[in-house]
């Protein structure tokens, strides 16, 4: 009895750090994408500088999962969460990557903010928002109805960035001098793509956790 209750404690252990990881990547993302609305490089460096801190917790969480499969041989559900939670820890992770890259090249972007809001990236940076505060939730509550959600608004983000990508292809053609910034936007968008794309992985991982359904390429998740 006092083993279960050690790996009950355990389980409940990964579950609160999984969260809390989810929480702190989500500030991330928030203020790069804050940081990029309005050139602000104080919380662009705030947001490179916490990368050590998702760091940090991404590695207690690989070694708590590898603690707990030490402790017993976990089955069933128990299993499917150890499994997704090493997986959603790995999304989280790159995630947070991606934040910080986009704040490293808030810099650059000095003298091209009315460029960046009326090419639309900031409505595109508004969604990913409300896409990663449903992310946080799911993570929280593994209420699989906030799931369709998520599949819905990555695919919305990821049509703004083609949408947005397209016009600045266009800016490019017609004004050579942008070149440059122009490209940097691109980047910033193709990492923004990324972050739903991991949205979406989280999604399924807690599908897979709740259902034991493997979602992963469905076209037509209902």
């Amino acid at each position: 009895m006092e083993t279960y209750r050690i790996f009950d404690s355990e389980l409940e252990k990964l579950s609160q750090k999984v969260i809390q990881m989810c929480s702190q990547v989500e500030q991330q993302v928030n203020n790069a994408l804050a940081a990029l609305k309005e050139y602000d490089l104080v919380l662009a460096k705030k947001v490179v500088n916490s990368d050590t801190e998702i760091d940090t917790l991404d590695v207690k969480i690989d070694k708590l999962c590898q603690k707990i499969f030490a402790l017993q041989a976990p089955v069933a559900s128990d299993l499917r969460y150890i499994l997704s939670a090493l997986k959603i820890n790995n999304d989280l992770e790159r995630i947070g990557d991606h934040a910080v890259n986009i704040a490293k090249r808030v810099a650059p972007l000095s003298e091209y903010r009315q460029l960046i809001s009326e090419l639309g990236v900031d409505q595109v940076s508004a969604q990913t928002s409300l896409l990663f505060s449903d992310v946080l939730q799911l993570v929280k509550t593994h209420d699989l109805k906030i799931c369709q959600e998520i599949y819905q608004r990555s695919a919305s983000v990821k049509e703004g960035c083609h949408e947005v990508a397209d016009q600045i292809l266009n800016e490019m053609m017609q004004q050579s001098e942008i070149v440059v910034v122009a490209s940097n936007i691109l980047i910033i968008l193709n990492l923004i793509e990324r972050i739903a794309g991991y949205s979406n992985n989280i999604a399924e991982s807690i599908t897979f956790v709740v259902d034991g359904e493997i979602v992963k390429h469905r076209k037509n998740l209902q």
